[in-house]
């Protein structure tokens, strides 16, 4: 059978799976993201392995899903940025910045103390911290965006204090792999170049957004081109997301984001929203939440690491809830509201298996913290959705989705 035609079997098991786990995680009360990430795990390696079954000869198709999956998520962020107003997240800027700093800073201080319990060396520990400190928020944000209050003060502010612990923990990456290097004066010089660079890709990429789209939005939907407008989004958030990696040192989702708050601003935006969440939701989405599971192997984890694996789970539970939860509390939110933001902060993702890599390459943690890792990622990311909708459904917080963000209306 052909490569393409392998990949036309699994794409249809994978879309009718995940919505079907969808459609059953909803009636069961739950979030539908959930059943899509059920769904990946029973497909995955964890339990099934359906792509590396005898059927599936490929040898490039866990890669070409990977990437479909990779486009899904970049989508995801551009929903969620185009769903948010910018004035909202300047307003929201107290609250974000303190959840992100402290929401990084905690895990960070804990996940090293836990280093160290386990007979870890300084750097060894340090490292650990840093792995527990990144954060995921896409399943958070489609949790939310399910739950109508992504435009909330909580859901606001969970989206910047992502983008401040993005920022956070892969600049305290750079500071990490400077100081285990030889040469420390040439590593610390990397360390502002990199500030440098991210200060460079938001300012350029903010000044983008704001003068150039809607005069190109307007241009383009005036030519006689099929899709036109589409097209020219589709082909800016692969360009910012390429951008915010390469170039800004942060990740693929960050460039993606900041495109979608932009293009927000612009008199497209209710086009765009139709059209890519028709694109987004029909087809890359349910690739992208199906992923998590297929990219995940459960059997990997053993007994004889499940202390170390519990200890890490709650470190990266316990001081993502404190120390976002705090910080937003501090920014002017209430108890409830602090509580609901801690909680949407805490799954974790791509940042911290791109954290756990360096660590393998420098040769500071080995298969059984790595598996620890994949296991907390898996755990934190389908713990996640139910915990942030009980959080919403409480009936103090009914009327979440009509809050405005801190400091004024939603325009």
């Amino acid at each position: 059978m052909t490569s393409f035609l392998q990949l036309a079997i699994a794409l249809t098991i994978i879309i009718t799976a995940a919505k079907l786990g969808g459609y059953l995680s909803y009636r069961l009360g739950q979030p539908a993201v959930l059943g899509e990430l059920i769904v990946g795990i029973i497909l995955g390696p964890s339990v099934l392995n359906l792509l590396n079954l005898p059927y599936f000869t490929d040898i490039h198709l866990n890669e070409t899903i990977r990437q479909l999956a990779d486009i899904g998520v970049l989508l995801l962020m551009f929903l969620a940025g185009l769903d948010l107003h910018f004035k909202d997240l300047l307003q929201s800027g107290k609250v974000s910045g303190l959840s992100g700093v402290l929401g990084m800073i905690f895990p960070l201080v804990l996940g090293t103390l836990a280093g160290i319990l386990f007979s870890m060396d300084t750097s060894q520990a340090i490292l650990i911290g840093l792995i527990l400190s990144a954060t995921s928020v896409s399943i958070s944000a489609q949790t939310l965006m399910e739950l109508k209050v992504l435009r909330s003060r909580v859901g606001v502010s969970l989206m910047g204090a992502a983008v401040f612990d993005d920022i956070l923990v892969l600049l305290g990456l750079s500071i990490f792999t400077a100081f285990i290097q030889p040469e420390t004066d040439a590593g610390i010089a990397s360390i502002f170049l990199i500030l440098l660079k991210i200060l460079l890709f938001l300012g350029v990429g903010s000044l983008i957004g704001m003068f150039i789209f809607p005069r190109l939005s307007n241009l383009i939907g005036s030519l006689p081109i099929s899709q036109g407008l589409i097209a020219f989004a589709f082909v800016t958030i692969l360009i910012y997301g390429w951008t915010a990696e390469t170039f800004g040192h942060m990740a693929a989702i960050t460039g993606a984001f900041l495109a979608g708050i932009w293009f927000g601003r612009t008199p497209a935006k209710d086009h765009l929203h139709t059209g890519f969440s028709t694109l987004a939701y029909g087809f890359f989405l349910p690739i992208f939440f199906v992923s998590i599971g297929l990219s995940a192997n459960a059997r990997e984890l053993h007994w004889d690491n499940a202390l170390l694996l519990l200890v890490m789970l709650l470190v990266a539970v316990i001081g993502k809830v404190m120390g976002a939860g705090f910080g937003a509390y501090w920014g002017g939110l209430t108890r409830r509201e602090a509580s609901q933001l801690g909680v949407g902060m805490m799954s974790r993702g791509e940042v911290g298996l791109i954290v756990a890599a360096v660590g393998i390459e420098f040769g500071m943690i080995d298969q059984t913290i790595f598996s620890a890792v994949v296991g907390i990622v898996i755990i934190t990311t389908l713990i996640t959705p139910p915990l942030l909708r009980a959080q919403f459904q409480k009936p103090q917080v009914k009327r979440a989705e009509t809050q405005s963000p801190p400091g004024g209306e939603i325009s």
